[in-house]
């Protein structure tokens, strides 16, 4: 399965209508969705360089949205930021936006796995960017980020744990009387968390363990601004 014709006008006006934003240079729609897979058989533009821009434009949207509106220290900050940048948030935010079925590809669809959802996202951001600059940016991610809830700790905590290892977090989980108790452990670290039921138990304890491993995070950075 593939995807490798090149976008026609009705394509773009959709594009456009979901997304809330009119290009003035076209092309840098259609190498937004332009995948690697493609560019690689076809000689095009892929969308990495834009991926990368789109990256950084929406970690400034974000810290500054919550810099204005939140009293929090750093710590805190950089937890809530995740919660709007991690994997998980901008697949949902694609998923609204309907943003892969218009992704321009080559072989089947193990081409697009992993992480082409979000970065698909970001791409299309950093071509906002580009094309109208950092208001219109702003506006794009602004009107189409999905905060993620506390019951998404372990989806958040797996993300973490793999941007660093190439491993998963480790949960065992036993019946304690009426309550789960569950204990997860990555990265060397290991927290506890209790739940009427096993999935409030697990996300407990990563809620727990990611808090945690922010929090040394934190501290260690501290650290090394007194050196």
């Amino acid at each position: 399965m593939s995807r490798t014709e090149k976008f026609d006008e009705k394509t773009v006006l959709s594009i456009e209508g979901r997304i809330g934003y009119t290009f003035r240079d076209k092309k840098l729609l259609e190498v937004a969705f332009t995948h690697s897979s493609l560019a690689t058989t076809e000689g095009e533009r892929d969308n990495e360089r834009l991926e990368f821009l789109g990256d950084a434009v929406l970690e400034l949207v974000v810290t500054e949205m919550l810099f204005l509106s939140s009293h929090e220290d750093e710590g805190k900050l950089t937890e809530l930021r995740k919660q709007y940048v991690s994997q998980s948030a901008l697949e949902k935010a694609e998923e609204r936006l309907l943003l892969m079925q218009d992704l321009r590809y080559a072989g089947g669809e193990m081409n697009i796995a992993g992480k082409t959802r979000s970065n698909l996202f970001e791409a299309v951001a950093g071509a906002i960017y580009l094309d109208g600059g950092l208001p219109a940016a702003k506006k794009f991610l602004l009107s189409n980020l999905v905060e993620i809830g506390t019951e998404n700790f372990k989806t958040l905590l797996q993300e973490y744990v793999q941007e660093r290892v190439h491993a998963t977090p480790r949960y065992e989980t036993r019946e304690d009387g009426e309550e789960f108790v569950c204990t997860v452990h990555a990265l060397g670290e290991r927290a506890e968390g209790r739940g009427t039921g096993k999935k409030a138990a697990e996300t407990e304890a990563a809620k727990r363990l990611y808090t945690l491993l922010n929090h040394k995070k934190q501290s260690s950075g501290q650290k090394g601004k007194h050196l």
